[in-house]
């Protein structure tokens, strides 16, 4: 994997890129849609691929592991051959989700036993497992195993979650060059920063990951409850810290508020369940606010989704029609609302993209924040 910066925004730490994998290159700054099991919800590939252009897919390695399992992936030459998505793909760990099993799941030195969420089942990730099953997976970018903090959690807590995240790192690491990939084409593994809200486990971690000499890094533990201020507190110092030449991932994250102020922050890749969640419970972001098309207001509005919108669904539906199918609790609603956010959250990077190069983004971040979040 090669990254090329290819400008810098003058009035912040934003800049743009492009980062080169096997399945093809991905400019940045870059947002993720989340397929945690090989597939986002109530999208096709084609969908994905042709009317929302997105460059690059999420999927979870704890998800695909339980279900459909490694072997029949294996079987099918790779997660792309799997689902039919040829361009590159980004496996999270697995972390996160053993993180939210918190009654099921009990942590020691050598990795995680965990029930499966599925049938109770009994299973363990080690540091090397995860790889393995990675390398199975055949991912372009890999994930190393960590351990999620929750928040709030004490100082010791979190200083003792970061050293265990640091020692399964160079147990990823090591398994990592001691394998090869399964299918053929390169992989690129990216270490995880930890340290919850804590600026001096932030600073030691940023410094610990760098010294890794990784192909780009992660920052995890945010957005996890913790406030929006302290978010961008942490990312700005870590950011600081992690190697400006190589592309930085700020894990979960999130809001078009979110993602904009990041991106002048210095961040590179996102992802987050937002826009699709989201749009399944009936919220529509636009360029100019946040549509609840639930709301009997949008009853008789007959207007397009969104007259300036990127994707085919914001042409030939209603917001009236739109939400006539919510109510009716009609599958299409959740299909057509996936579609248009996710358009519209491609719409967003493309823009910031385009602003850094012309050397304007900073103004236009900080006009479009507080638009972008108003309550339509």
């Amino acid at each position: 994997m090669q990254f090329k910066i290819a400008h810098f925004d003058p009035y912040s730490s934003a800049r743009n890129g492009v980062i080169n994998t096997a399945h093809g290159e991905i400019e940045t700054p870059v947002f993720m849609p989340v397929g945690t099991a090989g597939a986002v919800k109530a999208l096709h590939i084609k969908e994905l691929r042709e009317d929302i252009s997105s460059q690059i897919l999420l999927s979870n390695t704890y998800h695909l592991y339980l279900r459909p399992g490694i072997d029949i992936i294996e079987r099918a030459g790779g997660i792309q051959k799997f689902n039919g998505w040829k361009r590159p793909v980004l496996t999270d760990s697995g972390g996160f989700q053993i993180y939210s099993l918190a009654s099921i799941r009990k942590f020691a030195e050598n990795g995680v036993v965990f029930q499966s969420h599925i049938d109770g089942s009994k299973h363990t990730f080690t540091p090397e497992r995860v790889i393995d099953i990675q390398r199975s997976l055949g991912s372009d970018i890999m994930m190393s195993f960590d351990e999620c903090t929750p928040f709030p959690c004490e100082f010791d807590y979190a200083e003792n979650s970061m050293k265990l995240t640091h020692r399964w790192l160079i147990r990823c690491i090591d398994h990592f060059n001691k394998t090869e990939p399964f299918y053929g084409y390169s992989q690129s593994l990216f270490p995880i920063v930890q340290g919850s809200i804590y600026s001096e486990l932030r600073k030691r971690s940023s410094e610990f990951i760098a010294s890794q000499n990784a192909d780009g890094n992660a920052i995890g533990g945010l957005s996890v409850g913790e406030p929006a201020e302290t978010m961008y507190e942490m990312t700005d110092l870590v950011c600081q810290i992690l190697p400006p030449d190589k592309p930085r991932y700020l894990m979960g994250v999130g809001t078009p508020a979110n993602i904009l102020e990041s991106i002048a922050l210095g961040i590179d890749m996102f992802d987050c369940v937002i826009p699709t969640r989201n749009g399944r419970n009936g919220m529509l972001f636009t360029r100019e606010g946040i549509i609840n098309i639930r709301n009997v207001k949008w009853r008789d509005d007959f207007s397009e989704l969104e007259e300036d919108g990127e994707v085919f669904a914001d042409h030939e539906y209603s917001k009236a029609y739109l939400r006539h199918l919510f109510v009716s609790k009609e599958i299409l609603a959740s299909m057509i609302a996936t579609i248009h956010n996710l358009g519209f959250y491609m719409w967003l990077m493309r823009t910031a993209r385009n602003k850094i190069l012309e050397g304007t983004f900073s103004a236009w971040k900080n006009r479009m924040v507080k638009q972008l979040m108003r309550r339509l």
